[in-house]
């Protein structure tokens, strides 16, 4: 059975040699703890299975779109106390993601999307870097924050890391790897977190990079025992049923000099 034309792992040389490929998806995820009940691979995980799904439709609708591996690997200098979170600097993940750029330009691709499912990936100052420094466009998704207009009618209680959101995403689509105990239930706690000394900072009006080993209890953030297969498919129509069109409208759009804008 022949791979799907936009899927770049799967495709053979004279498959990708045929296509005519106008934007690149780079998924990024990590490789970290996610509380005792998701795997490490959670990020990366999410990554693949958004970006498949994204891919899938766009190419559906008609966009020339191209599927990249995801990234395994993220920024991970606030669990620096926790066994095997791999971490990359971000001045490391920065030139890693400016290689890769490289090499799609070299190829003939000049819209990339970067499909980014892991928070410690702070990606907007590599956007600034390479704005005038590379023919390509850039473009970010943070897909954990494009849903959070309707995060609260489909999930119980709020989240920041290995919580409801999360976990549905398991559930949906990596349920093997979600640990239960002998009951059924999620082996999780219920990803309660330590609020600091100062009012300003427990009110985000002042941020600060948070110790994870200090912040929770088993690396959880938020409580996941709300989380349900079918919240976890929501989540995913919703994020395909707006990211989709996105990239049709891309791969159509000129490369004039007025881009993104209007004309």
């Amino acid at each position: 059975m022949p791979a799907p034309p936009w899927l770049l792992a799967e495709a053979t040389f004279s498959e990708v040699r045929a296509a005519a490929y106008e934007v690149a998806v780079l998924p990024l995820g990590a490789t970290e703890p996610h509380n005792t009940h998701l795997p490490y691979a959670t990020d990366t995980l999410e990554s693949q299975a958004i970006g498949r799904a994204v891919c899938e439709q766009a190419h559906a609708l008609g966009a020339k779109v191209v599927l990249l591996p995801s990234i395994p690997y993220g920024t991970e200098t606030n669990m620096r106390h926790l066994p095997l979170a791999m971490n990359l600097q971000p001045t490391t993940l920065f030139a890693v993601l400016k290689d890769l750029v490289e090499s799609l330009v070299g190829s003939g691709i000049r819209k990339v999307l970067i499909l980014n499912s892991h928070g410690g990936n702070d990606l907007k100052p590599f956007l600034r870097e390479m704005s005038g420094n590379t023919p390509a466009q850039l473009f970010l998704c943070d897909w954990f924050r494009m849903v959070g207009d309707r995060y609260e009618e489909l999930f119980d209680a709020p989240e920041d890391h290995a919580g409801e959101m999360e976990t549905s995403l398991g559930l949906a689509f990596f349920p093997e790897f979600v640990v239960r105990d002998s009951e059924g239930n999620l082996r999780a706690d219920d990803g309660a977190v330590q609020s600091t000394r100062f009012a300003a900072v427990n009110e985000k009006w002042v941020s600060i990079t948070r110790p994870w080993h200090l912040l929770t209890k088993q690396t959880g953030s938020g409580n996941p025992h709300a989380a349900t297969a079918q919240k976890g498919q929501q989540v995913m129509d919703l994020i395909v049923e707006r990211l989709a069109p996105f990239l049709l409208e891309l791969s159509n759009a000129e490369l004039d000099k007025t881009f993104p804008f209007k004309p």
